[in-house]
């Protein structure tokens, strides 16, 4: 009991860091300081975009942004002086020297209001953007886990399972104890194979009549959605392996797979072989040098990682392990834009 106060206290430690840290790299920017941390240029990634919603619990609250936001955000970046290009031209872009910044929008997963809510917004602004497709995802056959979770422990009042050493039951009458309970879940999956530890997870869904499959089909778009969707002249569709499960921990040839396999199904569902790949989770215990080479070799231009940081001209000897920044869900404020578009938070945590 005392590791997971532990634990809850670490948390809210972090986040009120993580935007006091936004807060001072805000000024920081607005006084003109350290302007070299801003780098060439930015690549942002999103996940969901849709109206707020108060059902979303913790864990899953900084995947989701509202429309309203990421309209803020463009035009945040527009007064800040910067270019909005597509993925495909950040070679070309890094090649130069225009002294002018860029920001780039990639989105994961290919949620349905990506077409719904973010289409509209980007439409508006007349910005690019590529959004990267998981095939078992698109295809209805793979659960997301963390929306699972999400929904069962936002919709019972205590759930039991075994974590190993016996049958326990865990209340989930507050956000702590949802928060909690969600953390120990995420550490059940990393600790054992991915897809086994997802299926337990399921099948505890399915008991408490949670139907895995059924919140892929209703938060993903399908393939004829996605052709839809792929022929707006600003939309651009990237390579997201097949089952979204961590590259590193999957044997060599396993990963090159996903990876192939992945561009393969768009291309035969849009004509059009995707150049550009998002890593699932993109963290640093989820991709390495392996997986940056095997992009490289199957013929990606571009990879991207979630591991935070700025563009500059030494990023073009590597393509395929480039950082991106997060709209977060908790931060939606215009001078947190400016604080991430800055550089400075990340030079400082360096």
């Amino acid at each position: 009991m005392k590791d997971r106060a532990k634990a809850i206290w670490r948390r809210n430690v972090k986040r009120w860091l993580i935007g006091a840290g936004l807060e001072a790299s805000a000024l920081t920017a607005a006084s003109g300081l350290m302007k070299a941390a801003r780098g060439s240029g930015v690549i942002f990634t999103l996940h969901h975009v849709r109206p707020e919603t108060s059902s979303i619990i913790g864990p899953n609250r900084h995947l989701e942004v509202t429309p309203e936001f990421l309209d803020l955000a463009i035009t945040q970046l527009a007064s800040l002086g910067y270019d909005f290009i597509a993925l495909s031209d950040v070679p070309a872009r890094l090649k130069t020297s225009s002294g002018k910044p860029f920001a780039v929008f990639t989105l994961d997963d290919g949620y349905r209001n990506n077409a719904e809510h973010a289409l509209p917004v980007f439409a508006r602004h007349g910005v690019p953007f590529t959004v990267f497709i998981a095939q078992g995802l698109a295809e209805h056959r793979q659960p997301l886990w963390w929306e699972i979770m999400g929904r069962l422990l936002r919709e019972q009042k205590r759930v039991s399972f075994d974590f190993g050493n016996g049958t326990e039951t865990l209340d989930l009458n507050t956000p702590t104890q949802q928060l909690d309970t969600f953390f120990r879940f995420a550490s059940y999956v990393w600790a054992l194979r991915e897809d086994e530890a997802v299926a337990d997870l399921c099948r505890l869904a399915q008991a408490y009549d949670v139907d895995p499959l059924a919140i892929t089909r209703e938060l993903l778009m399908g393939p004829e959605e996605l052709k839809e969707f792929s022929a707006h002249p600003l939309v651009s569709l990237g390579a997201h392996t097949v089952t979204h499960r961590k590259l590193c921990r999957l044997a060599a040839e396993e990963a090159a797979n996903e990876m192939r396999k992945s561009a393969d199904w768009l291309a035969d569902l849009t004509g059009k072989r995707p150049t550009a790949i998002a890593y699932p989770y993109g963290s640093r215990d989820a991709v390495g040098q392996r997986e940056f080479q095997t992009a490289c070799d199957l013929g990606f231009v571009i990879g991207l990682t979630t591991q935070p940081g700025m563009l500059t001209a030494a990023d073009l000897s590597r393509l395929t392990a480039l950082p991106r920044v997060s709209l977060n869900g908790y931060y939606q404020k215009a001078r947190y834009v400016s604080a991430l578009a800055s550089g400075i938070p990340f030079t400082l945590k360096r």
